[in-house]
């Protein structure tokens, strides 16, 4: 991601950012050091304002859709209500055993139930309701995951969606599908996130350039 910022900008956001906690600074060292595609994992000054929009929110349940090595779903757990779940999904296996790890050196493991497969079969299958969701998972079934989650999110909770430029990729020009093209129009930030109105009845189009109009990280 970094390739992306400009360089002062970053430099100005990692000096005046809360410190990384010490386990997930383990975290992030093994994560780079012994697993494929690292620059998948949250960055550090990310994580830290996943933690203080959980702390504000206090959530009872969450839903995290891309688990990777656990990163995220530990800074999302420093803000959870004491009896709070965290329900995070992920399609690689072989990513459980770091998790598993790092979920009980935190002391959050009783609060965090992993789900390993395929999101789109496995949210229907989850019979709760959310007052926080985060998305990080392929960006192409972004919209599928947003018909999937957005009946489950009470009113006023928090979808925070990563990435929604994906990486640039959205300003290919052989992409000219109706998301490709909001994404151009209305998103000029890394980071998106929706509060969800409790009247919020929105067709696909509608509901994208709400997305894309609420909060400018």
């Amino acid at each position: 991601m970094n390739e992306f910022i400009n360089k002062d900008i970053l430099n100005y956001v990692e000096l005046n950012s809360q410190q990384e906690p010490t386990l997930l600074k383990e975290l992030n060292k093994e994560t780079n050091l012994k697993i494929l595609n690292p620059r998948m994992l949250c960055s550090s000054y990310q994580g830290r304002v996943l933690s203080i929009i959980s702390k504000i929110i206090r959530p009872k349940n969450v839903l995290e859709i891309g688990t990777y090595t656990g990163y995220s779903a530990l800074c999302i757990a420093e803000g959870l209500e004491k009896n709070g779940i965290i329900h995070t999904i992920d399609i690689n296996e072989e990513l459980k055993e770091i998790q598993n790890k790092y979920f009980k050196k935190s002391g959050f493991g009783n609060q965090i139930q992993q789900h390993i497969g395929n999101a789109i079969e496995i949210i229907p299958k989850i019979n709760e309701c959310f007052d926080f969701v985060y998305l990080d998972a392929d960006k192409e079934n972004y919209n599928e995951y947003f018909d999937l989650i957005i009946d489950k999110i009470v009113s006023g909770g928090v979808l925070i969606c990563d990435n929604v430029l994906w990486s640039g990729k959205v300003l290919n020009t052989n992409h000219q599908d109706l998301i490709t093209c909001l994404s151009i129009c209305y998103e000029p930030v890394h980071l998106m996130v929706l509060r969800k109105d409790k009247q919020l009845k929105l067709n696909k189009i509608e509901r994208f350039i709400y997305c894309y109009s609420i909060i400018n990280l």
